[in-house]
C-alpha cells in the first residue's frame, strides 16, 4: 500500500500534465498582475499575485480574506519540483538527450533566479543635486527615526531606529548614548492635519505635535504615492523623561531636546543604506530632440570616490546604461529642480544574472538538440535502403 502511494505521488510530480498546469497558472498571474497594476501599482502587483505564495482576496465591507488562487511563489515551487523530478526520470543520461538536459536546467535557473529576486533584491535611491555628495542611498517605502547628536558642530553620532522596531510599539534601547525610547503609537500612514476643536486631545507633550492631528489611513500601494509614517515617542534618560513627541516623515525641520548637556534631534526619515564611497554629481543632462519638447535623453556625469580601494573616477549613466559598482546598479530614473537634480534608482540583487544564464542555456540547449535531431535525420537518409523484394 506504501509503495503504490509513493509510485502515485512520483506520477503526479513528473507529471507532463502538472507542468503544462503551473504554466497556465503563471500566465493568469502574469495577467491579474497587469491587470492589478492600475490599482496597487507595480510594487504592490508583483507583492500580491507574484511573490505570494497565495492570492487573498478580502471581502467587501469586512476584514476577513479568503484564498483564491496559488500564488506565484507556489506556482513556482511546485514547477521547479516539477522540472527537477521529470528530469531525474525521464531523461536518459545519453549525448543525444543532452540539449534537454541543459534546457531543463535553464528552465530550472530561471524559477530559481525569480526566488532569489524576490527574497534578496533591495530597491533605494540616490537623490543629489549638482555640485552635491553623498555616501547613502535612501529607501523611500521604509522609514527609520533618527536619533542625532548634534552637540559637536562638526560631526553628528547618528542612531537610526527601524520602522519594524517601531511598529512593536515598545521601549527601544538606542545603542552607544543613554537613550531609550517609549513607543507610544506607530501609523504607517497618516493624515496629519492642525487640531481643531472637536479632535480628542494629542498624546503629544513636547513639539509641534501638540497643535497636530493625527488621523490613521491604509497604508498605500501606487507608485507614485508615499505613506506619511508618523509615530509618538518619549525619549528617556537617566530615569528622566523628555515629554511625549510626535515624529512624521511630513514635518518640517527635526525636533530637539537636551540631555546632560548634550542636544539630541529626532527626525522620521526614509531609511538610509551608508556607503563605504561617495558620489557627486558633476553634471546632469536633459537632451530632447531638436525643435521639440519630446525627451531624447537623460544622463548623469557623477564621480565616484572610494579612497579604501584608492578609486576616483568620472562614469556617465543614461538610460539603459547603469553604473554597476559594489554588487549595487545605478540607474537614471527622474530628475527635478530645473534639471539640476538627478534621481538614481538603485537596485541590489545578487541573483540578476540568473536569467541571463537562464535564457543562455534554454537557447543553446534547443539548438543542441535540434542540431543532433538534425544530424540523425540526415544519417537516416543517406544510409543505404535496403532493396525491395519482387514477388
Amino acid at each position: 500500500m506504501t509503495d503504490r502511494i509513493h509510485t502515485r505521488l512520483w506520477d503526479a510530480m513528473t507529471s507532463l500534465k502538472l507542468t503544462i498546469g503551473c504554466l497556465a497558472a503563471l500566465m493568469v498571474l502574469v495577467v491579474a498582475c497587469t491587470l492589478a497594476q492600475v490599482e496597487l501599482g507595480t510594487l504592490g502587483a508583483v507583492n500580491r499575485y507574484i511573490r505570494s505564495f497565495v492570492v487573498w482576496w478580502q471581502l467587501p465591507g469586512s476584514s476577513w480574506s479568503i484564498a483564491v488562487f496559488p500564488g506565484g511563489a507556489l506556482v513556482g515551487l511546485v514547477l521547479a519540483v516539477n522540472l527537477v523530478a521529470a528530469q531525474l526520470r525521464r531523461l536518459e543520461l545519453s549525448w543525444k538527450k543532452t540539449g534537454i538536459w541543459i534546457v531543463h536546467a535553464g528552465l530550472i535557473l530561471l524559477v530559481a533566479g525569480e526566488f532569489v529576486t524576490g527574497a534578496f533584491q533591495v530597491d533605494s535611491q540616490l537623490t543629489v543635486e549638482e555640485g552635491q555628495t553623498l555616501n547613502f542611498v535612501e529607501r523611500p517605502r521604509e522609514m527609520e527615526l533618527a536619533v542625532v547628536d548634534t552637540t559637536d558642530p562638526a560631526h553628528d553620532d547618528v542612531y537610526a531606529v527601524p520602522e519594524a522596531l517601531l511598529a512593536r510599539e515598545r521601549q527601544v534601547d538606542i545603542p552607544g548614548s543613554p537613550l531609550s525610547l517609549r513607543v507610544k503609537a506607530f501609523h504607517k500612514n497618516a493624515d496629519l492635519g492642525a487640531r481643531g476643536p472637536a479632535d480628542p486631545p494629542s498624546p503629544a507633550t513636547a513639539g509641534v505635535g501638540a497643535g497636530v492631528a493625527v488621523r490613521p489611513l491604509a497604508p498605500v500601494t501606487s507608485d507614485e504615492q508615499l505613506n506619511r509614517t508618523a509615530a509618538f515617542v518619549e525619549p528617556v534618560a537617566a530615569g528622566r523623561s523628555y515629554g511625549i513627541w510626535l515624529v512624521s516623515n511630513v514635518l518640517g525641520a527635526p525636533q530637539s531636546f537636551t540631555h546632560e548637556g548634550r542636544t539630541y534631534a529626532l527626525a522620521m526619515r526614509p531609511r538610509r543604506q551608508y556607503l563605504p564611497y561617495s558620489i557627486t554629481l558633476k553634471k546632469f543632462s536633459h537632451d530632447v530632440y531638436p525643435g521639440t519638447d519630446i525627451p531624447k535623453n537623460f544622463s548623469s556625469l557623477v564621480h565616484l570616490s572610494n579612497p579604501g580601494r584608492g578609486e576616483e573616477r568620472d562614469v556617465l549613466i543614461y538610460m539603459n546604461q547603469p553604473l554597476r559598482y559594489d554588487g549595487k546598479a545605478f540607474y537614471q530614473a527622474s530628475f527635478g529642480k530645473g534639471d539640476t537634480l538627478s534621481i538614481l534608482q538603485v537596485v541590489e540583487n545578487p541573483g540578476w544574472l540568473l536569467p541571463y544564464l537562464s535564457c543562455t542555456l534554454v537557447t543553446l540547449g534547443l539548438l543542441l538538440h535540434f542540431s543532433l535531431s538534425l544530424r540523425r535525420g540526415v544519417r537516416r537518409e543517406a544510409s543505404p535502403q535496403p532493396a525491395a523484394v519482387e514477388a
